[in-house]
């Protein structure tokens, strides 16, 4: 019945890769955009700023909290991707 099956869908098959190129592409996508690497890295120079003086300790506290949470959101989604794939 396989054989038969796979003859009979046989003019899908290009859709069916199309498909998953795309589940592929779009895949990538969502893992770089939930990649939590940049916002470390924005919080170790937003460290530095503190460190330098060129910010206050207010200005640190209210920016390392939004960092913070977003850090927390995209390490959130990361996960829901790695359960995902």
């Amino acid at each position: 019945m396989g054989l038969i099956t796979q003859i009979l869908t046989l003019p899908v098959a290009p859709v069916r890769g199309t498909v998953w190129v795309l589940d592929q592409v779009l895949l990538a996508a969502e893992r770089e955009y939930y990649d939590p690497e940049p916002v470390r890295e924005e919080l170790a120079a937003l460290e530095q700023q503190l460190l330098d003086g060129s910010i206050t300790s207010d200005e640190f506290d209210s920016r390392e909290d939004e960092l913070l949470d977003r850090l927390e959101w995209l390490e959130a989604n990361q996960q829901r991707l790695r359960t995902d794939s």
